[in-house]
């Protein structure tokens, strides 16, 4: 990233950035990435789900090679949440183990509705869980465990290890989830939704990318924003240690108070004269000319 005077961009790591590039892309992605192309040319305006303040160093940079102004009305699941809907069937039993356990304690685990593990990475998350000693709500997704149906590779002992302290959902209303007074992290894929939506209540994140633009929002998480923490391998130590840092130790409350802070201006975008309600003012004005 020499060259980039920013230290906002400065933090982005450079092979964070190469893993949005793919490698050897399909004729079908040349045609998407064309076509995509094309439309920005011809568009009048482009929407992206995003808060000035987030990316403001980012936004700078891109407006000087873009002439189609750019509009920031994020967050989409604030500013309209009826439309916002779950692409699985949500299990809201968990709310109420949630309303049972003690504030910030709980450390909410989902990977998205794409990502996949193996059966090793199964194990190896669910006795990070077991010995870090924190309540935890664990989405698995069926068939997110490569040739399990559901839960079924779990390892022996590791139910009745965590008895009441853990709850296995197959999907989870993730906005309830994340706004409740209980959990206090949230163990992600970092997909931008799930970022999004976990600035937006202030709960500090563990980072755990698979691919694309998950690994640059890690980034930013991480290094930017300072918001979180990145998992670096899934070995149940390094989970149990990662795990207590942000939940337990200081600097878990530092960051903590970080993503405090970002929940706070988040809330002022969608005010009256906030960044978020002018620009999509702005917006409106221009797809009226």
């Amino acid at each position: 990233m020499s060259g980039i005077e920013s230290p906002e961009l400065q933090a982005l790591q450079l092979q964070r950035l190469r893993a949005l590039i793919v490698q050897n892309p399909t004729q079908a992605m040349m045609e998407v990435r064309a076509a995509f192309t094309n439309m920005i040319k011809f568009s009048s305006a482009i929407i992206v789900n995003s808060m000035e303040f987030l990316e403001l160093e980012a936004l700078s940079k891109v407006r000087q090679y873009f002439p189609t102004p750019i509009f920031t009305v994020g967050p989409l699941h604030k500013l309209a949440p009826a439309i916002c809907g779950s692409l699985l069937t949500e299990d809201d039993k968990c709310i109420s183990w949630l309303n049972k356990q003690a504030p910030k304690s709980v450390i909410y685990v989902s990977f998205g509705s794409i990502a996949n593990i193996d059966k090793q990475e199964l194990i190896e998350t669910a006795w990070g869980l077991s010995n870090s000693k924190q309540p935890f709500l664990w989405v698995v997704r069926p068939g997110m465990v490569c040739g399990s149906e559901w839960i079924e590779s779990l390892p022996n002992g590791f139910e009745e290890s965590v008895g009441e302290r853990g709850c296995i959902v197959k999907w989870a209303p993730q906005k309830e989830v994340l706004a409740h007074a209980a959990v206090g992290g949230f163990w992600s894929h970092c997909g931008w939704n799930s970022t999004i939506e976990s600035i937006c209540e202030g709960v500090p994140m563990l980072c755990r990318p698979f691919f694309g633009d998950q690994l640059l929002n890690t980034s930013y998480i991480c290094n930017v924003w300072k918001i979180g923490l990145e998992l670096q391998n899934l070995e149940r130590g390094n989970t149990v240690r990662t795990i207590k840092r942000l939940m337990v130790e200081m600097e878990g409350k530092d960051i903590r108070k970080r993503a405090m802070d970002l929940k706070k201006k988040a809330a002022l975008c969608l005010m009256e004269d906030g960044s978020t309600t002018c620009s999509f003012n702005g917006l409106i004005k221009q797809i009226s000319v």
